[in-house]
C-alpha cells in the first residue's frame, strides 16, 4: 500500500547471555531497554575508535579514553619504568584493534562512569551488535576483573572466561595467568591472581569475616571481608560463614597481612566449586 511503512522488528525475549551481546543500537531504536542480563546498564554516548592504548584501553575520536569495565587484558608497559609487559599483551591489544578501531561504539555504563584517571568506564558495543569485552574474553584475552561499583554482567563475563579457561585459550594456556594455589603465594603478593582451593575455617571477627585455608592464619593465604561486605554476600544469599569446607575460587590483588590475603568486596569475587 503506498505510504504503508514495514513495522519495525525488534528483538524478542531472549536469554541474559545472549541479550547481554546484543545489539544496543537496535534496542534503543525499538526503544526496549537494557538486556535482562544488564538490567543496569545506562547507554549513552557513542563515538569512533582512533586509537588502541591497550588490550583494555582505547581513544575515541572525540578525545576521551575509554577503559572497557570489568575486564583486565595482559598489560603493556606504556611507560612505566622497570614494568616489563605480561605475556600476550601485544595479542591483546591486537585484538582489540581488529575488534574496535576505527568502529562506531556505544557506550553503556553499569555504575561508576569515571575512573580517577578520568578515563570512561564502559561497556563497549558495536553497530553489529558485537560485545567487546564478551569478546575479548571468549578469545582468552582478558580476565574478568569486577569491582564494588561495577558489577553489570559480571555474571555472563564469568561464564565466558570459565569457557575460555576450560578450553585453554590465550591467555589461559601460559603459566602467568594460571589458577594459584593457596600454598606458596609469597611470590605473588602485589599481583591480582586467581586462588583456587578448600576452605578450612571461617571466622566472625566482631563483624569481619574471614576465611581461612589453612590452620596457621597468622602465616596461611586468607580471604577477608570486611562489615559491609559480609552484609553484602548475606543480601544476595551468600553467607560466607557457610564456605567452611567448600571449595572456592577467589579473585583479587593479593596483599600481605598475616599472610597472604584477598580482601573481598563483593560476592563475584568469589565462585563456589563442585566438589
Amino acid at each position: 500500500m503506498p505510504g504503508h511503512r514495514p513495522k519495525r522488528r525488534c528483538p524478542g525475549a531472549r536469554p541474559a547471555a545472549v541479550l547481554a551481546a546484543a545489539s544496543l543500537f537496535a534496542l534503543l531504536a525499538c526503544g526496549e531497554p537494557a538486556p535482562s542480563g544488564a538490567t543496569a546498564l545506562k547507554p549513552e554516548e557513542t563515538g569512533r575508535a582512533v586509537e588502541i592504548v591497550d588490550g583494555d584501553t582505547l581513544v575515541l575520536d572525540d578525545g576521551r579514553e575509554v577503559r572497557l569495565v570489568g575486564i583486565q587484558a595482559p598489560k603493556l608497559p606504556l611507560g612505566r619504568k622497570g614494568f616489563e609487559a605480561w605475556p600476550l599483551s601485544p595479542e591483546a591489544k591486537a585484538a582489540l584493534a581488529e575488534l574496535a578501531l576505527d568502529e562506531t561504539l556505544q557506550l553503556a555504563y553499569g555504575g561508576s562512569k569515571i575512573d580517577r584517571h578520568g578515563r570512561a568506564l564502559a561497556h563497549l558495543y558495536r553497530r553489529d551488535g558485537l560485545w567487546v569485552q564478551g569478546r575479548l574474553l571468549e578469545r582468552g584475552l582478558a580476565r574478568v576483573y569486577s569491582f564494588l561499583d561495577n558489577r553489570a554482567l559480571v555474571a555472563e563475563m564469568l561464564a565466558l572466561e570459565r569457557r575460555a579457561r576450560a578450553e585453554r585459550r590465550g591467555i589461559w594456556a601460559d603459566p602467568f595467568y594460571a589458577l594459584r594455589a593457596p600454598r606458596g603465594l609469597e611470590a605473588d603478593i602485589g599481583s591480582f591472581q586467581l586462588v583456587e582451593g578448600r576452605v578450612f575455617k571461617t571466622a566472625d571477627v566482631r563483624g569481619r569475616v574471614f576465611l581461612n585455608f589453612a590452620a596457621d592464619w597468622r602465616r596461611d593465604f586468607t580471604v577477608s571481608l570486611d562489615r559491609a561486605a559480609a552484609r553484602l554476600f548475606r543480601a544476595e544469599g551468600l553467607e560466607p560463614l557457610d564456605l567452611e569446607g567448600r571449595r572456592i575460587r577467589v579473585r583479587g590483588w593479593l596483599k600481605e597481612e598475616n599472610g597472604p590475603m584477598i580482601e573481598a568486596t563483593h560476592p563475584e569475587q568469589i565462585e563456589v566449586l563442585g566438589e
